[in-house]
């Protein structure tokens, strides 16, 4: 049987990464537990101390379910090594599309994502390949932390 599971993501502001991610992937503000008119009050009802409280969101999940929540969780100190884990936003449609038309859906997405405050860091091209994708970085600007891509499947 497969387990629920949530993404968490160290970050420096987690208000900031959590309205960035609902824009980028289409998720929501995740609505604080019943009983519970703020996330804070819930985190206060289960002992959190009031210096680890985040002003802002930090909670984001998929409208309908299907997806992972994402808990971005306010660290002080920057990670100074590699993240093996990053998020693949494929913007292409289908890999029956035309590589051009794909192309321009990726590049449209990228365009998006950075007017949101990411940063394009490169493009992947080879002539011949059926295969494009935008490397980024996420608001924060670590690429160590997380790295955004928008990828033709």
């Amino acid at each position: 049987m497969a387990v629920r599971f949530q993404l968490v993501i160290d970050c420096a502001d987690p208000d900031r990464l959590a309205c960035f991610w609902v824009a980028a992937l289409g998720y929501q503000l995740a609505p604080p537990p019943a009983d519970f008119a703020t996330w804070n009050d819930y985190y206060r009802d289960i002992g959190v101390p009031e210096e680890d409280l985040v002003d802002g969101a930090d909670w984001i999940s998929e409208p309908e379910g299907n997806g992972p929540s994402i808990w971005f969780q306010q660290v002080r100190d920057p990670k100074l090594v590699k993240n093996r884990l990053h998020l693949d936003i494929n913007a292409s449609g289908m890999r029956t599309d035309p590589i051009q038309i794909r192309r321009q859906r990726v590049d449209a997405e990228a365009t998006r994502l950075a007017a949101l405050g990411a940063t394009i860091t490169g493009a992947l091209v080879e002539e011949g390949l059926d295969h494009y994708a935008v490397g980024m970085m996420d608001p924060e600007g670590q690429r160590v932390r997380h790295q955004l891509t928008a990828v033709i499947g």
